[in-house]
């Protein structure tokens, strides 16, 4: 079956339908105009993630009590140490040490022990929720219209599936457990110094201005520059597929140098960001390097002035002074983590904001079409506002009809192809399957009326049958088989190491293209659709594989309505009919044979298609 997310964008799907030179992504203002998926806002994501977390309340709960726990027993590390200070000034003598040293030895222990489980806890919890989040979006980004996708360009999903994610991962396995641990820790270490002398407390809040103040200039240029990090990136890795994927076409055109050009300065736009982002770290620590000496300061001039007083013991003091030496690590943590969170929250808002987006609106009563014939009337579409790819298009196509669709390239073939099995809404007229208005059944139902397979299939990595099984679940082995056998692709299978069990796609064993669509018409028996189409489905196989899989294709198409978009005349001479496009009109439509009579623009490409397949005549 068709791969939703085909390398081809809208942009270059026009210029070949139009028969203009293929092109990678314009640059400039022309790039400008993808129109990206949707990022959510800071209360978008906020309520996402607080559903998310409502759905695990007892791990929340636990996380959290756990990591209070351990934080609450490490804080009693100074006063003892403080006691220990007052014993050595009032000269007890070594006996009067033991039990404090006993009660810190327990303290560490204790304290180890509850802030190892806490931190467990609490990456679990985000794993937990990154999981959840996850599989919204990967369910949300299977059902988004391919024509949504090409207009944001293919890298700005990708990027969002790998980059993105990954970033969020990492986060909540390093980040989130240590954030949690630092913020609890200056929250009950604050109490701490309050306990020990409201003024203490005060002495150390002299150095939250300048956190503050470090904090208010951080945020809003990390914030910035990440998020414009996260676009870049989407951008770069958009014009890697573009360059990569359709390296033939830059090759055919001579578009290396442009190509190259364009990922240089995309790379320099990402590394550019990136170095931004550092400055921005250097000045962040620099600040907090004041904070820490002013903070310090203040405590130690309180402590002198109290201890002078006689309001209290030197063993008091040295425990708020041990107090605000153990934040300096929490307060930089918390802090330095913005940083991480900074590039995990933008990373989280693109997740909700594609997770987010509106389901696919269904009609309210379930419509079904009674056989599988294929009405077109007065259709039209254009993928770029003045540049028509469809023209007026009327095609009937009965139920159980094997049709071919035939022209020069940029015709119009797979536009029409793509808009009969629903992938793009056409711009003007009507598509109606088994009478019932494409509309009417909504975008389930006309994937349940037509599968489209295209010349670029995708081999999951996994065993052969569970990648069948992706068409139908229930689907038993022998029915596998059966499938397999009716395409002509159980002899190779056979042959496999360990037949249908053999891993296969990345990272297993690697599959010809040839058996690659084998495994694509299997699918489409085991789906048993009333409408197959066929897209240039054996282009990419070579003479031999091709001939191999149009007979597979008759086979697989036999009790359903056929549509061949043909690449290769041949499959088209086997078809019922033959429809010939030009210029996004059908100007003819009959039998192979009374085409090639009629002399028109069929027979002249049936004339081109033969002449290129004589052999060259050999010199006397």
């Amino acid at each position: 079956m068709t791969d939703p997310y085909d390398r081809t964008d809208a942009a270059a799907q026009a210029k070949d339908e139009e028969g203009l030179t293929p092109m990678s992504e314009p640059s400039g203002a022309a790039a400008a105009e993808r129109e990206l998926l949707p990022t959510a806002t800071g209360a978008e994501t906020f309520s996402v993630v607080r559903g998310l977390l409502r759905r695990h309340r007892m791990l929340t709960a636990g996380a959290v009590s756990v990591l209070v726990v351990g934080t609450g027993i490490g804080l009693l590390t100074a006063p003892l140490l403080g006691h220990v200070v007052d014993l050595v000034v009032g000269r007890k003598g070594a006996a009067a040490l033991t039990v404090p040293m006993v009660l810190l030895l327990t303290v560490a222990v204790a304290r180890g022990v509850a802030t190892a489980i806490g931190k467990s806890l609490v990456a679990r919890l985000g794993e937990t929720v990154l999981a959840d989040l996850r599989e919204r979006f990967i369910a949300r980004a299977l059902r988004l219209p391919l024509e949504r996708v090409e207009k944001a360009g293919s890298g700005d999903l990708t990027s969002r599936v790998t980059g993105d994610v990954t970033l969020i991962a990492k986060a909540v396995r390093q980040a989130l457990p240590e954030f949690t641990s630092a913020f609890l820790t200056i929250v009950l270490t604050l109490a701490g110094l309050a306990v020990l002398d409201w003024r203490f407390l005060a002495a150390v809040l002299v150095a939250v201005p300048v956190h503050v103040l470090t904090v208010r200039w951080y945020i809003p240029r990390a914030a910035t520059v990440y998020a414009a990090h996260r676009v870049a990136t989407g951008a770069l890795q958009h014009q890697l597929l573009d360059s990569v994927g359709g390296v033939r076409t830059v090759r055919a055109f001579r578009l290396g140098g442009r190509h190259a050009e364009q990922l240089e300065r995309r790379s320099g736009e990402a590394v550019d960001l990136a170095a931004r982002g550092m400055r921005l770290v250097s000045g962040f620590f620099s600040r907090l390097n004041v904070a820490e000496f002013i903070g310090m300061a203040s405590i130690l001039v309180t402590g002198f002035l109290l201890v002078d007083a006689g309001a209290v013991s030197i063993g008091t003091a040295t425990a708020a002074a041990l107090y605000f030496h153990g934040l300096f690590n929490p307060i930089n943590a918390a802090l330095f983590l913005i940083d991480d969170a900074q590039s995990a929250g933008a990373s989280l808002a693109r997740l909700v904001g594609v997770s987010g987006l509106p389901s696919e609106r269904e009609p309210e009563r379930r419509t079904v079409p009674a056989d599988g014939s294929v009405k077109v009337s007065g259709l039209g579409h254009a993928y770029v506002d003045g540049h028509p790819v469809l023209r007026g298009v009327d095609l009937e196509v009965r139920a159980g009809e094997r049709v071919a669709l035939v022209g020069a390239s940029g015709a119009g073939k797979t536009t029409l192809a793509k808009l009969i099995a629903g992938v793009h809404e056409p711009s003007r007229g009507s598509i109606s399957l088994g009478g019932v208005d494409a509309r009417e059944l909504g975008p389930s139902g006309v994937r349940r009326a037509v599968t489209l397979i295209s010349q670029e299939v995708h081999v999951f990595a996994g065993p052969l049958a569970e990648d069948l099984r992706l068409a139908r679940p229930e689907a038993t082995d022998e029915e596998l088989r059966a499938a397999l056998d009716r395409v002509g692709a159980l002899e190779w299978v056979d042959a496999l190491p360990e037949g249908t069990a053999t891993v296969v796609g990345e990272g297993g064993h690697r599959l010809t293209v040839t058996q690659a669509q084998h495994l694509a018409l299997a699918r489409l028996v085991l789906t048993d659709p009333p409408v197959a189409i066929l897209d240039e489905a054996t282009a990419d196989a070579g003479s031999a594989g091709a001939r191999v899989l149009e007979t597979a294709a008759l086979r697989a198409l036999e009790g359903r309505t056929g549509l061949m978009v043909a690449h290769r005349l041949p499959q088209a001479a086997t078809a019922d009919r033959v429809v010939v496009l030009d210029r996004g009109r059908v100007v003819e439509t009959g039998t192979h044979d009374g085409l090639v009579a009629a002399g028109g623009r069929y027979a002249e490409l049936w004339s081109a298609w033969s002449a290129s397949r004589r052999e060259p005549a050999v010199p006397a």
